[in-house]
């Protein structure tokens, strides 16, 4: 074959790869979901088709891009109507005190303690005493957590961190800020509620 022939050969070459990466280019924008082949070089900088031997190709599927960048706006906006939701929606109390109507976050009292015809509610950072007797009280706060230890004391399930069994049956338990609670044996199987899952602590509560 003559150079001249080779030469042909070659420009023929060129401009077919030329009319290909032209169609290529047109279904890709034409149809930016579907998959594309993209060219880079071994930078990452560039994304052009070349037929060079130092370059690599790989498949991309952009087809799911979109839809991903859709799916997590909306779950965004879903976890922020969701915050606002259960700030609205937290438990709180509402009881007379020095000629006011008081309200109180559930979650920020860590236990009430009976203190002759009044509780204490055991309130962060002040605890607040209410005209109540325990066993009204424990009632109304048992669906919101509270469980009840001593004849004279309810705790919130959710501040309980520690628990110390006794040699005499008694546990006594801890609650944030280090405070600590006696759990007499009336009111032992009580603790059950205080985790969904107990791991090698069974014997515990029986």
């Amino acid at each position: 074959m003559s150079a001249r022939e080779i030469q042909d050969q070659k420009a023929i070459e060129h401009e077919m790869f030329v009319q290909r990466a032209a169609h290529a280019n047109a279904d890709v924008e034409a149809s930016p979901l579907r998959g594309a082949t993209i060219c880079s070089t071994k930078s990452g900088r560039d994304y052009i088709l070349e037929p060079t031997a130092d370059r690599f190709c790989e498949a991309a599927d952009t087809s799911s891009l979109p839809v991903i960048r859709i799916a997590a706006a909306n779950l965004m906006g879903v976890l922020r109507q969701l915050e606002v939701i259960a700030k609205r929606q937290t438990p709180r109390i509402a009881f007379k005190a020095k000629g006011s109507i008081l309200l109180l976050d559930l979650a920020d009292i860590l236990a009430v303690q009976a203190e002759g015809n009044y509780v204490s509610l055991q309130h962060r950072p002040n605890p607040y005493l209410v005209r109540e007797s325990l066993t009204s009280m424990a009632e109304k706060l048992k669906p919101y957590g509270f469980i009840r230890i001593h004849r004279s004391v309810v705790v919130n399930i959710s501040a309980v961190q520690e628990i110390q069994p006794l040699p005499t049956g008694e546990h006594r338990l801890r609650v944030k800020g280090g405070k600590q609670y006696l759990v007499t044996r009336t009111y032992k199987h009580n603790l059950r509620d205080l985790a969904q899952l107990w791991v090698g602590s069974e014997r515990l509560c029986g």
